[in-house]
């Protein structure tokens, strides 16, 4: 039976003794990354500073974590008007799940048809920059690693794989 070890803001670790082995599983709240897309093609990311990260600059795509009261298309139109200013039609193409002892769920979404509806981030995080990047740059921007965040990456791929883009 798991016994919580730790319940933090973000992070829940429990563990579970089974024979000889005491396992440890750690729980992250769902997530949500956005592909936006403008009307010329480009897609949207963010240079986005987070001070408690090393590198304190990164490059990223819009996203952000689940609020639990709200649907996941809800939480990714959200984080669209926080990040970048905008809303716009959403889809909804993949759900990544991870089980053992990394439990997670993200939700990946491309958005078209943007219109400008800007909400106050309470993250406090800071968007430097916004970049409207070509398939081609943002492939060359995983590939020199100044993209590199995982879970997003993976995305990417998923999204170029499925040729929606």
């Amino acid at each position: 039976m798991e016994e919580l070890a730790f319940k933090g803001q973000f992070i829940q670790v429990t563990t579970e003794r089974i024979g000889e082995i005491l396992w440890e599983r750690a729980y992250l709240p769902e997530g949500i990354v956005i592909f936006p897309i403008t009307t010329s093609g480009k897609i949207l990311l963010i240079r986005e500073r987070r001070p408690h990260e090393t590198p304190q600059v990164r490059l990223k795509p819009v996203s952000g974590v689940s609020e639990k009261n709200q649907a996941p298309i809800e939480n990714a139109l959200r984080e669209m008007q926080e990040e970048i200013g905008f809303k716009g039609e959403l889809e909804k193409y993949w759900e990544y799940k991870t089980s053992g002892t990394v439990n997670s769920v993200t939700h990946f979404f491309i958005a078209r048809n943007l219109q400008v509806s800007k909400l106050p981030n309470p993250d406090g995080d800071v968007v430097e920059e916004i970049l409207e990047l070509s398939v081609a740059e943002i492939e060359e921007k995983i590939k020199s690693e100044e993209f590199r965040w995982g879970v997003s990456v993976m995305g990417w791929f998923k999204l170029r794989s499925l040729r929606i883009i």
